[in-house]
C-alpha cells in the first residue's frame, strides 16, 4: 500500500510479548507458547499492513516463537535414568523478557520521578516552560500502539466476509480520512474508537482510517485513552 507509518517512538517485539502476557493474565515463567504465538502473528499481520520500519524485528521474534513451539511439540526421548533436568525451550525467552522488563520498569520509574519533579518549584523560580506534553485525566490510562492495534483487530473481525477477490483502485485517500476524522471532532470532543469505522467499508478503507488515526495522534490533534487496561478505547480532541 502507498502509506508508510513513521512514529517518533515505537515499542518492539519484547514489548508486544509483555503486552500479550499481561492481557492474557498468564505466568511469565509458564508462557502458553501456542496461544501467545497465534496472537503475536495476528498483531504482526497488522504491523506489516502498516509497513512499519521495524516490522523485520517482529518477524524475527515470530520465527523464534514458532521454533520454540515446534521444540515443545517434539516427542520427548524415553530415558530410564535421566540425571540431567530437561531444559525448557522457553527458558531463554523468559530470561530475555525478565531482563527487558526490569530495564523497562526502571525507565518508567525514572520518568515518573521526572514528572513529579516538574510539579515542584524551588523558591525564586518563576519561569515555567511548556514541554508540549499532554495532561492525563485522573483514572485514565494512556494507550499503547499495541492496544490500538488490538482494537483495530476487532474492527477487522466485524467486517463482512468477502467470498471473492476483486482488484480495484484505492477508493479513498489518507487526506480524505484525515479530514473525515477532524470533522467528527468539530462536533464532539470525545469519540469511541470503533465509531470511526463502518463494518460495510472495504478492508482498505478500514486500514487507511486506522492510519489516519495514528497520524492525528502523532500530530497531537487527538489522544487515545481508556479507563483501565484493555477496556474500550476513546479518542479525545486535544484542545489548543
Amino acid at each position: 500500500m502507498p502509506y508508510k507509518v513513521k512514529l517518533d517512538t515505537f515499542e518492539g517485539p519484547l514489548d508486544l510479548l509483555l503486552f500479550l502476557i499481561k492481557k492474557e493474565e498468564v505466568d511469565i515463567y509458564d508462557i502458553p507458547i501456542a496461544k501467545i504465538t497465534r496472537q503475536f502473528l495476528e498483531y504482526l499481520e497488522i504491523i506489516q499492513l502498516l509497513d512499519l520500519e521495524v516490522a523485520s524485528d517482529f518477524i524475527l521474534m515470530a520465527a523464534t516463537l514458532m521454533r520454540i513451539k515446534a521444540q515443545m511439540l517434539l516427542p520427548k526421548p524415553e530415558v530410564e535414568a535421566q540425571e540431567e533436568e530437561e531444559i525448557d525451550p522457553r527458558q531463554e525467552l523468559v530470561q530475555r523478557l525478565l531482563e527487558y522488563k526490569r530495564f523497562k520498569d526502571v525507565a518508567e520509574q525514572m520518568y515518573d520521578y521526572e514528572e513529579s519533579s516538574r510539579q515542584i518549584y524551588q523558591r525564586g523560580t518563576f519561569r515555567i516552560e511548556d514541554d508540549g506534553s499532554l495532561p492525563i485525566e485522573e483514572g485514565v490510562e494512556q494507550v499503547s500502539l499495541f492496544a490500538l492495534i488490538g482494537a483495530f483487530q476487532k474492527v477487522l473481525r466485524q467486517q463482512k466476509k468477502v467470498s471473492f477477490h476483486r482488484v480495484q483502485e484505492l477508493p479513498i485517500s489518507l487526506e480524505e480520512r484525515l479530514a473525515f476524522i477532524e470533522s467528527k471532532f468539530q462536533e464532539r470532543s470525545e469519540i469511541e474508537f470503533s465509531e470511526l469505522f463502518d463494518a460495510g467499508d472495504s478492508r482498505m478503507v478500514l486500514i487507511v482510517t486506522f492510519i489516519a488515526i495514528l497520524e492525528l495522534i502523532k500530530r497531537k490533534f487527538i489522544r487515545a485513552a481508556q479507563e483501565i487496561n484493555f477496556a474500550d478505547i476513546k479518542l479525545i480532541r486535544v484542545d489548543g
